[in-house]
C-alpha cells in the first residue's frame, strides 16, 4: 500500500503545511533581490515555514495549554504571512496572481487555526 493512501487527516494537513511552505520558498526564489525585496523575502519565508513547523511541534505537545499556545502560533504565523505577501504584491506586480494564491492559502490556514483555537477555548470553559 502507497503511503500516501495511508495517510491520516492529521498527516494529510501536515503535508498541505509543507507544500505551502516549498510554494513560497520556490514563489521567493523567483523574486528579483534587491535592498527593497531581501528583508521582505527573508520574513516571507520564515513566517511561511514557521506555519507547518509550529504545527508539528503542536502535535508534539505534552500538555492542552501547549498545544494551544503552538496552535495560537500557527495563526499569528499564517497572518504574517499574509502580511508579507501584501507587501510583496506591492513591490512586484508581475507576480500578483501567483501572490493571490498564496495569500489564499495563507488566509485558508489562518481560518483553520482560527477555529482550532475557538473549539480549544469553547472545550475549556465546558471542562470548567
Amino acid at each position: 500500500m502507497e503511503y500516501h493512501k495511508c495517510m491520516s487527516r492529521e498527516s494529510e494537513f501536515e503535508e498541505r503545511l509543507l507544500r505551502f511552505s516549498k510554494e513560497i520558498i520556490f514563489f521567493c526564489k523567483k523574486v528579483p533581490e534587491n535592498n527593497i525585496t531581501r528583508p521582505i523575502i527573508s520574513q516571507l519565508v520564515r513566517s511561511a515555514t514557521s506555519v507547518g513547523a509550529n504545527y508539528i511541534e503542536a502535535n508534539s505537545s505534552f500538555s492542552p495549554k501547549d498545544f494551544a499556545s503552538k496552535i495560537s502560533i500557527c495563526r499569528k504565523e499564517a497572518q504574517e504571512t499574509k502580511y508579507w505577501l501584501r507587501l510583496m504584491n506591492d513591490c512586484d506586480v508581475t507576480k500578483k496572481t501567483e501572490i493571490d494564491l498564496l495569500w489564499k492559502e495563507a488566509n485558508e490556514l489562518s481560518l483553520i487555526f482560527h477555529k482550532i483555537s475557538f473549539t480549544i477555548n469553547q472545550n475549556r470553559k465546558i471542562t470548567k
